[in-house]
């Protein structure tokens, strides 16, 4: 099984399919925590059709500089769509095709 990633930075807050097919979820990085940042996990291949797995919400008081969450290989059944909101993210998604 192949591990795969996707670098988001986005100037702005955007919507970023990363996958179009089942894939496992392994764990998102921000690289840089902005405070009241959220970030939203969808399993789906858009925002419309996908469902909701997870929110993350950054304090407005930071307490540091770089967060790592494990997500213990979540399989989603659709696809990936990461939306990021309130702020520019500086974030890295870690995944698997499942296959």
């Amino acid at each position: 099984m192949a591990n795969n990633y996707a670098y988001i930075t986005a100037a702005a807050p955007t919507t970023t399919t990363i996958a179009t097919r089942p894939v496992i979820l392994s764990g998102i990085t921000l690289n840089k925590a902005i405070a009241t940042g959220v970030i939203t996990i969808y399993d789906g291949v858009d925002v419309s059709s996908g469902t909701v797995i997870g929110i993350i919400t950054s304090p407005a008081s930071l307490l540091q500089n770089q967060v790592s969450l494990d997500y213990h290989d979540i399989e989603l059944k659709k696809g990936l769509v990461i939306v990021t909101s309130i702020a520019a993210q500086d974030i890295l998604v870690a995944y698997r095709c499942n296959n």
